[in-house]
């Protein structure tokens, strides 16, 4: 289980953690599907009392659609944004804003914990399936956020077959940031997009992760 940690309301964070050893943590698509799902609904106080059905309700064709009543149920008592993600084999990356205190130690408990059980019951594994507690790094400023925002979104860039095409990456947040953003309100988008102060912000955000140095150099 995560440990506790201590952040502050209305701040950034970079969060991220590995599997066990650098062993995979998504196998499936379902798996990733799953976790995705996590990460949207536990950003509101809600509990969700049988996940799997809910996962039923809100899966359609191997996509991600929240239903609208369980949208704004997660909106009314939303403890935090998650404002991007990236989804690789063996770890993960996420941007989060904390709007309550304790918010995002209690989002990451929640999805962490929910998810190991789902992920050990289905592949028959036992045991720790994460490295040790979730890190966590604050964002000081715009150009920190926005940087750390083109890291995560390059992540793909290194998986084979990915590094042309990582703007196409189904398990990133950067198609949402520069074209439709498949998950509405949900995802907070415009955190990041907000910072160009033109009409054409996911044309400037595109090029700015294009013409950005390569993933290894950015941190």
């Amino acid at each position: 289980m995560p440990k506790i940690k201590n952040h502050a309301p209305e701040e950034y964070y970079h969060i991220y953690n590995r599997g066990m050893q650098k062993q995979p943590i998504f196998e499936t698509d379902k798996d990733r599907l799953r976790f995705l799902f996590l990460l949207f609904v536990f950003q509101g106080k809600n509990p969700i009392k049988n996940i799997s059905r809910e996962i039923k309700q809100n899966v359609q064709s191997s996509t991600l659609h929240i239903l609208p009543e369980l949208e704004e149920e997660i909106l009314k008592n939303r403890t935090v944004e998650l404002v991007s993600f990236c989804l690789m084999p063996n770890h993960f990356h996420l941007q989060v804003l904390e709007k309550t205190e304790g918010g995002i130690a209690k989002y990451m408990q929640r999805v962490l914990t929910a998810y190991t059980k789902y992920f050990n019951m289905r592949h028959q594994k036992s045991g720790h399936l994460l490295q040790s507690s979730y890190k966590s790094v604050l964002m000081e400023n715009d150009l920190q956020l926005i940087h750390t925002s083109t890291y995560i979104h390059k992540n793909p860039s290194e998986l084979a077959g990915w590094k042309e095409k990582y703007d196409k990456y189904p398990w990133s947040s950067l198609q949402d940031y520069i074209s439709i953003n498949r998950f509405g309100k949900l995802l907070s988008v415009s955190i990041i997009l907000d910072r160009y102060d033109n009409n054409k912000r996911a044309v400037s955000y595109r090029h700015f992760v294009e013409t950005s140095p390569a993933k290894e150099k950015l941190l």
